[in-house]
């Protein structure tokens, strides 16, 4: 099976879209209760309880911006989709999320040091910021699901900047 780019008769490596939005939501979230976990157990400058507030407010703002956050650009992608070639390979659903995965391993381990180191001052708050952000793409990828993929999948090319969706199911390419 052919991972990311051409293959064999000039078709490309598809993901689809709403796993490739859906695939950080988890390690965020995680990561972010663990940071949080582990925050609350150090006292910090400015207490647990100042701390604990300030992570839910920060929770909360970071959940409600990563859901809305290029909602338009999704929007207008989606309208001007093109039906996937006959030769274009869908990527499974657990291959995009375990290659996503794989790709930002580093930039997950860096975020989640920031925010255990961040317990020093604000207890709390980063791992909680954390799990806001791996929330709020959860939020992204049911809102994506409801609003674009009731009759037509939608797929984004593997390795590649998104330029254009591409589209399967019953009315794709209507």
């Amino acid at each position: 099976m052919a991972r990311a780019g051409r293959g064999e008769r000039g078709g490309q490596g598809l993901a689809r879209v709403a796993a490739v939005v859906r695939a950080g939501a988890a390690p965020l979230w995680w990561l972010g209760v663990l940071a949080a976990g582990a925050g609350v157990c150090v006292p910090g400058l400015t207490g647990r309880r100042i701390g604990v507030l300030a992570g839910a407010a920060a929770f909360l703002v970071a959940a409600a911006v990563v859901a809305v956050a290029r909602r338009r650009r999704y929007a207008a992608l989606a309208e001007a989709a093109a039906r996937a070639g006959r030769y274009d390979i869908l990527q499974d659903r657990a291959v995009t999320v375990r290659e996503w995965r794989r790709s930002r391993r580093w930039w997950l381990l860096l975020a989640f040091l920031v925010a255990l180191g961040s317990a020093s001052v604000i207890p709390a708050a980063g791992g909680m910021l954390l799990a806001g952000c791996g929330a709020g793409l959860w939020l992204k990828s049911a809102w994506f699901r409801r609003r674009f993929e009731r009759d037509a999948l939608l797929w984004v090319p593997v390795g590649s900047s998104v330029a254009e969706y591409r589209t399967t199911g019953v009315a794709a390419g209507r």
